[in-house]
């Protein structure tokens, strides 16, 4: 009774009323209309979608997620020596690069290993594995051979993924056991010369029968991992729909299981690439492709749907493997200090080489700590990972450049010999921050569908206060939780999960989560629906995202090492204090920057100077020997 009288009394006090309503006034333009439904509302466990609402829901990485069952953990054990042996005794990776291919006697012994066929179910002669069992494989190919990684990866991560997502029963009959143990190649294909990042500006188009027992599908796709090998293929093209609610015509994408025998599909010659060369990359076209109803993969209509969550389902894959490309590239880096004399001292004992050793084994360990949690939750079941997986592609593709090109520096020029290794990896590395949504994109997808997700909870905010009786309970612990922040008590508490030596660390996380849920709220009220123009701010956001996400998968991780008596345990505490103290730094600022007048000029200015140098085509500057 003490506790409603007092949530009436707070209602009354106009003051919160109309803040909240000015917040909500800003937003409602914004948000996508709310759709009825009679099924019961499922929270959203995603630890990063709620910090963009100020709150913490820790389940997903508080304790460090930990699925596997002994037998799943001593199947993966058993399968690590082949794959190494594999690597060490079969696969050349200077060879391959130097080739553009990889030899067929080697492709048949990755076959052998079924490593084609590795989250393949059983039943249709795959592996069988789960998401982190796939990805500690991942590791062992990033450390040894990523051109090979990618044919594996285009195969299975992308190429007939949406087959185990969306297939039927019947096209999973027909088509894993082809891929898994039929030596059968497979190729995810949406890119088009016009349609990179943007999936949906697609143009490739296929079109119904008059019988509506096919479509016909025209066009072409760049850029194919095993494009050129592959004779299954996931395929996207535009497909005229009848809007239910309009009856008007609409142009929608569709995904289809192309096979290279429908005919009328054909391909050019290999790209000539940076990196990753022995990845077979080609053109493919597509001439009145004669696909049977039955290969419409998902329901028709809806392959951006599709598209995505193939997408977001891989992208744990690539931090697992990066994690082992750069465990590799600190080994050579590390052997090297540990031998190399210079000015009469080895060049282990200099702080230069430390403090670069140091930052490497960092990233390394919170990209490893971001694939393993992610893998894990989709393991657990869970279906909320789509901004923690886009966050750990961001860091391991930049994190992995990062780590190679200071191993190349500590190696000096050994490093830039192409013996070495490193220059191949390099090249091949490049790629990574461009491929399966550009770094670029996915920080703004990172930025805005967070704050889509905060903002329907002003959406919520909005309803409760049409009829605040009974809404009680989610206007109290909202007013409560805004006049903690408004006097300086924060709110997010990570203590109960992290040791006692780590509690500082968690305090500085915490206080990030808190300073961040403010920033987005602001943010929402400032820019209402032009948030999404606002991408210097945007970006600011999702760099303030990644750190916060690292920091805490690393808190768990080490945490959980210290309670199990791992022997490197204080080693991980080390990485996770030194992360933190940086990471919580860059993240304040970051958040400061995204209301700050001083930033905001500078952007302005920054604005004009690219606006000049694309009227020029180029630069504007005045040479200084140029005539006056």
């Amino acid at each position: 009774m003490i506790k409603a009288g007092l949530n009436r009394n707070l209602l009354k006090n106009s003051t919160i009323k109309d803040y909240y309503r000015n917040i909500l006034r800003c937003q409602a333009s914004t948000l996508p209309k709310a759709k009825p439904s009679a099924e019961p509302k499922v929270e959203n466990t995603s630890f990063m979608a709620n910090i963009f609402r100020g709150n913490l829901v820790s389940t997903q990485v508080f304790p460090y997620p930990d699925v596997l069952t002994i037998e799943q953990k001593e199947l993966t054990a058993s399968l690590i020596n082949p794959f190494e042996k594999f690597f060490s005794d079969v696969n050349n990776a200077a060879v391959n690069d130097a080739n553009s291919q990889i030899e067929e006697n080697t492709l048949e012994k990755l076959w052998e290993l079924g490593a084609f066929g590795i989250q393949v179910p059983n039943d249709y002669g795959g592996l069988g594995l789960n998401n982190t069992q796939y990805a500690r494989l991942c590791e062992i190919v990033g450390a040894n051979d990523l051109g090979l990684g990618i044919t594996i990866g285009a195969h299975q991560s992308i190429g007939f993924k949406g087959i185990l997502l969306f297939g039927t029963d019947a096209q999973k009959e027909k088509y894993l056991p082809k891929v898994s143990t039929e030596k059968v190649y497979a190729a995810f294909a949406l890119t088009e010369p016009s349609s990179g990042s943007d999936a949906n500006s697609i143009r490739c188009r296929a079109v119904k029968s008059a019988d509506g027992k096919y479509f016909i599908l025209n066009g072409s796709k760049i850029w194919i991992s095993n494009g050129g090998i592959a004779d299954i293929m996931t395929v996207f093209a535009q497909t005229e729909q009848t809007d239910p609610k309009t009856g008007k015509t609409v142009d929608k994408v569709t995904a289809f299981i192309v096979e290279r025998s429908f005919g009328g599909v054909t391909n050019g010659p290999p790209e000539k690439k940076m990196g990753i060369k022995a990845s077979n990359t080609a053109e493919v076209y597509f001439e009145d492709v004669k696909i049977p109803i039955e290969n419409v993969l998902g329901k028709e209509g809806e392959g951006f749907k599709v598209a995505m969550n193939i997408l977001n389902n891989g992208r744990f894959g690539m931090g697992a493997t990066l994690s082992g490309t750069m465990k590799i590239c600190i080994q050579k880096a590390t052997e090297h200090a540990n031998n190399r004399v210079q000015f009469g001292n080895k060049i282990k004992n200099y702080e230069a080489i430390k403090e670069k050793l140091a930052q490497m084994s960092m990233v390394q360990y919170a990209t490893e700590s971001m694939a393993y949690a992610i893998s894990q939750n989709m393991d657990d079941g869970s279906e909320n990972y789509h901004l923690e997986a886009a966050i750990s592609k961001v860091f391991a593709s930049e994190s992995a450049w990062f780590v190679c090109d200071e191993a190349i520096q500590i190696l000096g020029g050994m490093g830039f010999m192409k013996d070495t290794g490193l220059e191949r990896v390099m090249r091949d590395l490049r790629i990574f921050r461009i491929f399966e949504g550009t770094n670029d994109i996915l920080r703004l997808f990172v930025a805005l569908t967070g704050i889509q997700y905060s903002g329907s909870h002003l959406k919520e905010l909005q309803k409760a206060l049409k009829n605040p009786t009974n809404n009680l309970g989610l206007l109290f612990k909202e007013v409560t939780r805004r006049a903690s922040a408004s006097v300086g008590l924060r709110s997010t508490d990570l203590s109960p999960y992290v040791i006692n030596e780590l509690q500082p660390y968690a305090k500085k996380t915490a206080l990030c989560i808190d300073l961040f849920g403010e920033a987005v709220e602001s943010l929402l009220i400032k820019h209402g629906k032009d948030i999404i123009h606002q991408q210097y701010v945007l970006k600011r956001l999702a760099d303030a995202a990644i750190d916060i996400y690292a920091m805490v998968v690393t808190l768990s991780r080490s945490s959980r090492a210290v309670l199990l008596g791992y022997d490197s345990a204080q080693h991980e505490v080390m990485l996770t204090k030194a992360w933190c103290m940086q990471a919580s730094e860059r993240c304040e600022n970051n958040l400061k920057k995204t209301s700050s007048s001083t930033q905001m000029e500078l952007n302005s200015k920054m604005t004009i100077i690219a606006n000049e140098i694309f009227e020029n085509n180029g630069v504007k500057a005045t040479h200084v020997l140029d005539k006056f």
